[in-house]
C-alpha cells in the first residue's frame, strides 16, 4: 500500500471551512495506516463526508438532505456539528484511535466560542453521524472473498487471491445498481482495437521499454498511488479557493466522495463480469494469436500489476468520477494551478491548470505503466464521467440552494 499523496499548498487559514479538512486529513491518514484497500478507503471517506454534510446542513439548512432530514437547528454551530459527526464516524471506524479523535475534536470545538451553539451543534452532528452509520451498517462491505482459483487437482497455481471480487455487491450510494453503467465487453482478440492496444502496451509499458520517455516513466510511477490519496488533494485545492462556505464545501465533498465510492462498485462489477486478461498475461501468451517471442515470454510491466481483472481501468473511472464532480462544482476550463506530490515518486511535483488535464494524466499513467490497455482507459474514463454526472444531477440538481 502506497502512503498518501500530498498537496503542495499554503496552510489553510483558521476559518470554519478548516473543520472539514481537519477530519478528512485525519481520515486519510487512518485509512492508509490501517492498510485498507483503496476501494474500502472510499467507503470510509464517503461515510465521513456524507455525515458531515448532513450535520452542517442541519445547522445551516441550505440544501436537500441525502438521508432522512433532521429538524432545522439554526441556532447550532455548523462547525461543531461537523466536528461531532467526524468524531463519531472515525471512532466507529477506528476505535483503537479514540484518544487521537478526542484530541482533534477538542481542537475543532475550541474555535466555537458560543457554548450554547457549540452544544447544540454537537447534538446535531452526533445524530447525523448515527443516521449515516446506520444506513451503511449492512451495505455488504463485509462480504467474504469466495474466489476459487482455477486449477487441476494437485497442480500448483499462484495462491494470492484477487481483490474486489464481491465489491459489486455493496449497496451503492447514488447509482440504481452497480451495473447501471456497465460498459460493452472488451474488444475481441481479432479486433483492430485489440491489435492496436496490444502492440502499444507491449512497446511502451514494459519495464525495459526503449519507447517510453523519461517523462512518461515519471508519470507512471507518480500515479502508483491510488484511492482517495489520488483525488482528495485536487479536491482540497479547489475547495480552498476564496469565497467558499462551509456549507458549499460540505455538500461538494459529500457528492464527490459518493461518486468516487460508486465508481469503484461499478468498475468491479465490470471487471468480474468480463474477466479480461492483464497485459503481462496477454503478452507472455503472444496476445492469444501465436507463441510468444523470447522478448514477450519475459515481458514485465513497469508498474506492479494489481490483483484484479483488467477491464476497465479503475484508476481512470475514479479519477473521471471525481473530475465530473469537480467540473460541476467549479466549472470547465482553467482552474487555479493545482500542485501535488506523490509518495510513489519522491521529490517530484506535478502541476495542472485544468481538471481534465489532471484526469488525462492519470489515464495515460496506466498505459505507460504497462497495466492497462488504451481502450480500457477510454472506457473507464467514459463510465466515470457518467457516474459523476449521475451523482451531480441527482444530488446537486436535487439540492439546489434554498432561500433562508
Amino acid at each position: 500500500m502506497v502512503a498518501m499523496a500530498g498537496l503542495v499548498l499554503a496552510p489553510l487559514r483558521a476559518t470554519q471551512a478548516d473543520v472539514l479538512w481537519e477530519w478528512n486529513d485525519a481520515a486519510l491518514g487512518a485509512v492508509v495506516a490501517a492498510k485498507q484497500l483503496p476501494f474500502i478507503q472510499t467507503r470510509t471517506m464517503a461515510i465521513l463526508n456524507v455525515a458531515m454534510f448532513e450535520a452542517v446542513n442541519a445547522a445551516e439548512p441550505r440544501y436537500e438532505t441525502y438521508a432522512a432530514p433532521q429538524p432545522p437547528a439554526r441556532d447550532a454551530s455548523a462547525e461543531a456539528a461537523a466536528a461531532a459527526a467526524g468524531r463519531v464516524v472515525l471512532a466507529a471506524a477506528f476505535p483503537d484511535q479514540a484518544k487521537a479523535w478526542d484530541q482533534l475534536y477538542s481542537t475543532s470545538l475550541a474555535r466555537v466560542a458560543d457554548a450554547k451553539a457549540r452544544d447544540r451543534g454537537v447534538a446535531v452532528g452526533e445524530r447525523a453521524a448515527a443516521a449515516i452509520l446506520a444506513l451503511r451498517a449492512n451495505d455488504g462491505a463485509e462480504g467474504q472473498n469466495p474466489y476459487r482459483p482455477v486449477t487441476q487437482p494437485g497442480r500448483y497455481v499462484p495462491t494470492a487471491l484477487p481483490v474486489g471480487s464481491t465489491w459489486m455487491k455493496v449497496k451503492p450510494w447514488v447509482l440504481k445498481s452497480c451495473d447501471q453503467f456497465r460498459p460493452a465487453p472488451p474488444p475481441r482478440l481479432d479486433d483492430a482495437v485489440w491489435r492496436r492496444d496490444y502492440e502499444e502496451i507491449r512497446a511502451i509499458g514494459g519495464r525495459a521499454s526503449a519507447s517510453r520517455t523519461p517523462q512518461q516513466t515519471e508519470v507512471a510511477k507518480f500515479w502508483i498511488v491510488t484511492g482517495p490519496a489520488a483525488q482528495w488533494p485536487v479536491m482540497r485545492a479547489l475547495a480552498a479557493v476564496p469565497g467558499r462556505t462551509l456549507s458549499q464545501n460540505a455538500r461538494f465533498l459529500a457528492v464527490a466522495s459518493m461518486a468516487i465510492a460508486d465508481a469503484y462498485l461499478a468498475v468491479f462489477d465490470a471487471k468480474y463480469a468480463y474477466m479480461f486478461w492483464r497485459p503481462v498475461t496477454a503478452i507472455r501468451n503472444g496476445g492469444g494469436r501465436r507463441e510468444p517471442s523470447p522478448e514477450e515470454a519475459t515481458w514485465e510491466p513497469l508498474v506492479e500489476t494489481p490483483m484484479h481483472p483488467e477491464y476497465p481501468c479503475a484508476h481512470c473511472i475514479t479519477a473521471a468520477a471525481a473530475a465530473s464532480a469537480l467540473e460541476a462544482e467549479f466549472g470547465k476550463g482553467p482552474v487555479p494551478p493545482i500542485e501535488m506530490t506523490s509518495a510513489s515518486a519522491p521529490g517530484v511535483k506535478h502541476r495542472w491548470t485544468s481538471v481534465r488535464e489532471w484526469q488525462e494524466e492519470v489515464s495515460n499513467a496506466r498505459i505507460w505503466g504497462g497495466i492497462h490497455y488504451r481502450n480500457s482507459t477510454e472506457v473507464g474514463t467514459a463510465v466515470g464521467w457518467k457516474i459523476g454526472e449521475w451523482a451531480t444531477h441527482r444530488l446537486v440538481a436535487k439540492a439546489q440552494a434554498r432561500s433562508d
